[in-house]
């Protein structure tokens, strides 16, 4: 199974038990992207888990319709795990079968621990957190951090998956990011260039520590479903 996206810029697909680190501009194509690699891994035979904060994972499940993925199948069979966490952003409960009820790390770390560290293999499984960046609306930057490093990071390492974290480039202090990229095994740049007429949408890998990578700027194309592709 392969990353769509990643896999198409490093020397080798990215190894199982790797957690890499998106950092975006909040008008790049980051989200869309984010479900074109999720819609690519589950065709490519895997099951992915989208945690979702940023919008009502019925979006989300309307995006990957239009990308051919029947999620309410998907979801029945557990192929496909969307977690709320955007409902809790609103301070309400939510009606998901999965869902986050507090982004408060008090309430986040026991659950982590408890519910997500243990447990078998997760091998064919990616998983895609699509904005790491709203805990700190709950949480002051040095908890949330610690929680993220020591709960949310280790996944990948003790289940055998693949996570993809992300942060919003330029809204925390240096030192949040710089706490992330040491962590991380892999840190992937999505940004809007508006040096150009018209604007571009680039990606590019900015370091992986265990495999080759192509680290120049590509830029990307959007389908009329919202795919995001490499432009050739």
């Amino acid at each position: 199974m392969q990353i769509p996206l990643i896999d198409n810029l490093t020397t080798s697909p990215v190894p199982h038990g790797s957690n890499l680190l998106v950092e975006f501009d909040p008008s790049s194509q980051w989200f869309n992207a984010s479900v074109t690699m999720a819609a690519g891994w589950i065709k490519s035979g895997g099951g992915v888990s989208y945690s979702v904060s940023t919008q009502p994972p019925t979006k989300i499940r309307l995006k990957l319709k239009r990308l051919g993925i029947d999620s309410e199948t998907l979801e029945k069979d557990g192929v496909l795990r969307i977690w709320d966490w955007y409902t809790a952003t609103l301070g309400q409960k939510s009606k998901e079968k999965l869902a986050i009820s507090s982004l408060k790390v008090s309430d986040l770390s026991i659950w982590y621990a408890q519910e997500q560290l243990p447990g078998p293999p997760l091998s064919d499984r990616l998983l895609i957190i699509d904005d790491g960046s709203v805990g700190t609306r709950f949480n002051d930057e040095k908890n949330w951090v610690e929680f993220s490093i020591t709960r949310i990071y280790p996944m990948a390492k003790l289940r055998d998956c693949i996570l993809i974290s992300s942060l919003v480039r330029g809204i925390h202090s240096d030192w949040v990011y710089r706490r992330f990229e040491a962590a991380a095994d892999g840190v992937i740049d999505f940004k809007l260039d508006e040096s150009v007429d018209p604007v571009r949408n680039l990606v590019r890998i900015r370091s992986m520590k265990d495999i080759g990578f192509d680290g120049h700027w590509h830029q990307l194309k959007i389908g009329e479903n919202s795919e995001v592709t490499l432009e050739k």
